[in-house]
């Protein structure tokens, strides 16, 4: 397997097919690379080469207890960026990962990156407080940690129904699709799972945005039950500098998959704009 060891000894597995201006995909929780299967088997045979990466903790990286926050989790990517020397990089993130792009991208891109994409992103900030009202309550998450603390294996069973939009009236549920994302789930680590609640909760990527100048595509389900989309990607686009909002009446938060022709189809013509 394709890994490198990060300074403090942490291996990161990553995919790394074709050739051609890189696209670096960076998923979500609980997740691992293998939620971007859609996207790399497009966007390789659209003449990318295509870069997926499991976070520390998840998937097939190291199981380390320790580094599951914001900051370090950017700071691996850029250890990753380096050990492939990739340049004019597209960077996209969906969820989690979209909070990672962009405070990857504020912190390392300059001279690396030529455009970002964030999908159903946890940004500007989910957690609700006195300067972000209309988030989402802290007992929310308290539930998910509890939830992943005690039951992980049920609970991410069950998870996949919202994630998905299985749950609205005609949808036709994928049991490949849900058992997928349960596979993925359960590779990783409880303690990182445990962990990465906190991060993608609260932590305010409001700087973040606002440091970015480079174009930023921002992609979000107006139908998404995790990162409910008026406190997310409206907001997002309005403090980047150079950002652009697609919003799609239906779709759910995990719109890469249900729905990867079109959202392929609107990254592919952001790239080549």
């Amino acid at each position: 397997m394709s890994k490198i060891t990060v300074k403090d000894g942490t291996e990161i597995y990553y995919k790394d097919w074709g050739t051609g201006q890189p696209i670096v995909f960076h998923h979500g929780w609980p997740l691992s690379g293998d939620d971007w299967d859609a996207q790399m088997m497009f966007f390789l045979s659209q003449g990318f080469r295509v870069i997926a990466h499991d976070r520390r903790g998840h998937g097939r990286s190291s199981q380390t207890p320790v580094g599951h926050d914001m900051d370090t989790y950017a700071a691996d990517v850029a250890e990753l960026a380096s050990a492939l020397d990739l340049k004019n990089a597209i960077h996209v993130g969906h969820s989690t990962g979209g909070g990672e792009v962009i405070r990857y991208v504020s912190k390392y891109g300059k001279d690396r990156v030529a455009k970002a994409v964030l999908i159903s992103a946890v940004t500007p900030v989910m957690i609700k407080k006195d300067s972000n009202p209309d988030g989402v309550p802290l007992s929310v998450f308290d539930e998910i940690r509890e939830n992943t603390a005690t039951r992980r294996q049920q609970y991410f069973e069950d998870f996949t129904i919202p994630f998905y939009g299985y749950n609205r009236p005609g949808a036709q549920a994928s049991q490949g699709i849900r058992d997928n994302w349960w596979r993925q789930a359960m590779m990783g680590s409880i303690k990182a799972h445990y962990d990465c609640v906190k991060v993608f909760s609260e932590t305010d990527f409001t700087e973040d945005l606002k440091a970015v100048t480079l174009p930023v595509l921002v992609l979000h389900g107006e139908d998404d039950q995790i990162v409910p989309y008026n406190i997310s990607a409206p907001v997002a686009a309005k403090i980047l500098k150079n950002g652009k909002l697609i919003s799609y009446p239906g779709f759910p938060h995990g719109m890469p998959t249900t729905e990867a022709a079109t959202i392929n189809a609107d990254i592919l013509a952001f790239i080549k704009s």
